[in-house]
């Protein structure tokens, strides 16, 4: 594989420039199109290849979900249960097969038998005309909808920071492109008479089981998103990829943001809100907040809300040279704006050519593959 360096291209959430910068005041700074990467000499190679190592899971490891390949993945944390996909074990079509998807979790799961008796799952619902709580079996009575979407750990390409983060080293393999299917959270509250006046926010609680003995606003998974996100185009969802959503990945209930980071879809869900004000949790007053490096979280930064333009080279073709003419596959996105183009760099920027879009064009929220055929020098790629 050509481990790529990846520069921020098009980084054009607002919330991350600050509220004077616009998405064409950033391209402009820049001096790049939207989409665009670099691939350069990768200084710490050693680095992403050694992401998870010594900690491989074996059979004998219960925690792993089932149907899972050990190969397939770099093991972050076992307990809350952290993995990775290899960046060579992603398969080049746009969706991600579920096996082969990432895993985050902030707490350890549930136990397995609220995703055996699925439709007994109840989610409780405030904030609108007439609270209550609905079970899966009632949801499942209004219309069902599917979206494809990016599903994105905040984190992702952490490992090549120079500052040492704190969190998984995450390299490449924390995101992944999957269909949901649900229902519609504006259709639950239309449902239950609309939202009471003066609410702001949607704020999700999950179902994760909080330790004894610890503060719970301090351990919460608990996220607040703008109202209007959630009135849009929010899932309340039952199914990944065709199956019944399992437990590692927030079955039997999860809520979907398309085009926000996967912190904001949370696993799990129990409460569904709508609020004057953003959840009291850490998590949302300090965790997931845009910040200088080495400033703490605080209510005042921007929350990690919509993701902005991410791509990257996910593989080459398996016998190419080290030099000369190589055919690259990769994956770009942008939260909920779609991709235009991608344009490919092999000498470092100095000159573009622009990819090919391969596979079929599955919405705004979803990724788009590429390919394309670059000059490779010792001078500009390290293969290994």
């Amino acid at each position: 594989m050509i481990p790529a360096k990846l520069d921020s291209m098009g980084q054009n959430n607002k919330n991350r420039l600050g509220p004077d910068h616009t998405r064409r005041d950033f391209l402009r700074t820049i001096g790049l199109g939207a989409g665009a990467i670099v691939l350069a000499a990768c200084t710490q190679p050693e680095r992403l290849l050694s992401a998870g190592a010594g900690s491989t899971p074996t059979p004998s490891q219960p925690w792993l979900p089932a149907g899972l390949l050990h190969d397939d993945f770099f093991i972050h944390n076992p307990k809350p249960l952290a993995i990775e996909t290899r960046r060579e074990r992603m398969p080049n079509s746009t969706l991600t097969p579920t096996d082969k998807l990432f895993i985050r979790n902030n707490l350890p799961m549930p136990e397995a038998h609220v995703v055996a008796n699925a439709d007994n799952w109840a989610l409780h619902i405030e904030g609108v005309a007439t609270p209550q709580s609905l079970k899966l079996s009632e949801l499942k009575e209004l219309e069902a909808h599917t979206l494809v979407a990016v599903l994105q750990c905040s984190g992702n390409g952490r490992a090549f920071f120079e500052h040492g983060p704190s969190g998984s080293p995450w390299a490449l393999g924390a995101a992944g492109c999957v269909e949901w299917k649900g229902v519609l959270v504006s259709d639950v509250l239309a449902h239950l008479g609309g939202t009471t006046p003066k609410m702001n926010y949607l704020t999700a609680t999950g179902g994760d089981p909080i330790p004894d003995g610890v503060d719970r606003l301090q351990v919460l998974v608990e996220r607040s998103i703008p109202l209007e996100k959630g009135l849009r185009d929010c899932l309340l969802a039952w199914e990944l990829n065709g199956e019944p959503i399992p437990l590692s990945h927030g079955g039997p209930l999860r809520l979907i943001v398309p085009g926000y980071f996967g912190c904001n879809n949370i696993k799990y869900i129990r409460t569904l809100a709508c609020t004057a004000e953003q959840s009291p949790s850490k998590i949302q007053q300090k965790g997931y907040r845009f910040r200088p490096i080495g400033t703490g979280g605080a209510p005042s930064q921007p929350s990690m809300w919509r993701m902005p333009v991410k791509s990257w080279v996910n593989a080459a073709d398996p016998a190419h040279p080290k030099t000369g003419n190589v055919r690259v596959h990769g994956f770009a996105f942008s939260g909920e704006r779609g991709i235009a183009k991608v344009e490919v760099s092999a000498d470092d920027g100095n000159t573009w050519q622009q990819a090919e879009m391969t596979g079929p064009d599955l919405g705004s929220n979803a990724w788009r593959s590429f390919t394309a055929l670059i000059a490779l020098t010792h001078a500009t790629t390290r293969v290994v």
